[in-house]
């Protein structure tokens, strides 16, 4: 993977340096169209003893834990449009080159594999411009923003043949894989209900008419593709998912460490249909809904029945859900038993009151979400995130938010057209209106 050609004598990182170039210029750079021409050698194993060169996108929060994920590897680029928490970044990798845009950073030809830790509405445009240029991608959860930039993403990453994480670290957890094993040993006989269930994540934010941003902020590059609103700091470092324009709430936060674990045991695809009922009762201009109730639809698979899937947050936990005693839970529901689990623990309920046997321990244990996509990287090997796993995930989370932008409406859902069939309103959720510059 790694490249053999002094930068400068090779004629395809040259390529890349003039293309991007002018895409920077341009203001943007995923005009990507037709066969690629500037990718770096995919087919190439690189020696496990030799070390990856890592870009980082986005240090801080989430940022700075995968940083540390992957500082096994050569960390030779970090990116941030906060320079405080590049700095800090800094202090601890003094070898890498420090960026504020992205754009730049990519324009590097040492480059193996990068890492995109920004809030959700940036995703998409690093991550796309890293795997037309053949690199490695790790983003952190969801995928992306929208249903639009998931299937650009996933189809991009197909046709690149790349190697691709979602950071999802629980699933890489002892728990969840044993919980696996469990529903597809049939322990439980066919499971056809499952319920989640979790706090909500939202606080409540006023937009204000006017605010400055801190001096240390490049705010026109982090807003990059979302409408330029007046800055705040009720919609930057975190709380920015309250807000649709750049997060999905409390779904699209915590919907892919949940709703994973039924997808993964039941071999779950695309939902059939998908209804949302939600409420506000925090007083502010965020638009995100802080309870919310998502029932879900899956098909038959095979001899599997189908599954109704409901996803519970905030205020619209249900009553019943109190006699297990966890905040947050996923619970199966199946011929012969319940299961109920969740990021660590497992208690199984069977019917007939016999009691559940060790664990069969067939599902190999993790070495974690960051050594499994720094191995893949240098064998060509696969990852359990990768992104045609992560962006069906990413997808399912998200459509319950579109069903209830929507008009808190069911959405027939079509998966191979992309489309609800019955609510022609959601497909103006599907994918945003582009800040000029910023189109995918």
């Amino acid at each position: 993977m790694r490249r053999t050609n002094h930068p400068d004598e090779n004629p395809l990182h040259q390529d890349r340096r003039n293309f991007l170039k002018r895409a920077v210029l341009a203001g943007t750079a995923t005009t990507l169209a037709g066969p690629a021409t500037i990718l770096r050698a995919q087919t190439t194993e690189q020696s496990p003893n030799e070390k990856l060169n890592i870009g980082c996108i986005g240090v801080g929060g989430r940022g700075a834990a995968n940083l540390a994920g992957v500082a096994s590897e050569n960390i030779v680029a970090l990116c941030d449009i906060d320079s405080q928490r590049l700095g800090v970044a800094s202090t601890k990798y003094p070898q890498a080159e420090k960026y504020r845009d992205f754009r730049k950073m990519l324009e590097r030809t040492d480059l193996d594999a990068v890492v995109v830790s920004t809030p959700d509405h940036s995703h998409a445009m690093p991550v796309l411009i890293a795997l037309e240029l053949g690199l490695g991608v790790y983003c952190e959860k969801p995928l992306a923003h929208s249903i639009y930039e998931v299937r650009k993403i996933r189809d991009r990453a197909r046709r690149q043949n790349a190697i691709t994480q979602m950071g999802n670290n629980i699933h890489s957890g002892y728990n969840y894989r044993r919980v696996v094993e469990i529903v597809q040993a049939g322990i439980l006989g066919k499971v056809s209900r499952v319920h989640i269930w979790r706090g909500n994540t939202v606080q409540p934010g006023k937009r204000v008419s006017q605010a400055t941003p801190p001096s240390h902020v490049d705010y026109d590059l982090w807003t990059g593709p979302a409408p330029l609103r007046p800055y705040h700091e009720s919609h930057f470092h975190f709380h920015w998912r309250n807000w649709w324009d750049f997060g999905g709430g409390t779904l699209g936060d915590f919907g892919c460490h949940y709703i994973d674990l039924p997808m993964w045991a039941l071999r779950l695809g695309a939902p059939t249909s998908v209804k949302s009922v939600g409420s506000k009762t925090y007083q502010g201009d965020n638009q995100i809904p802080d309870n919310l109730q998502v029932d879900y639809r899956f098909a038959a698979r095979g001899d599997q029945p189908a599954v109704h899937l409901t996803w519970y947050h905030g205020a619209m936990r249900p009553a019943w859900s109190k006699e297990y005693k966890n905040d947050y839970a996923i619970l199966f529901e199946g011929e012969r038993g319940r299961m109920i689990a969740d990021y660590g623990t497992l208690q199984v309920f069977l019917d007939d009151g016999s009691t559940l046997q060790a664990p069969l321990g067939w599902i190999p244990n993790s070495l974690g979400q960051h050594q499994e996509w720094i191995d893949a990287c240098k064998n060509r090997g696969g990852t359990m995130c990768n992104f045609d796993y992560s962006g069906q995930l990413t997808e399912t989370a998200l459509l319950g938010n579109v069903a209830y932008q929507a008009g808190q409406s069911r959405l027939d859902w079509d998966a191979d057209a992309g489309v609800a069939r019955n609510c022609p309103q959601a497909s103006a959720f599907l994918k945003r209106e582009y800040r000029k510059g910023w189109e995918l």
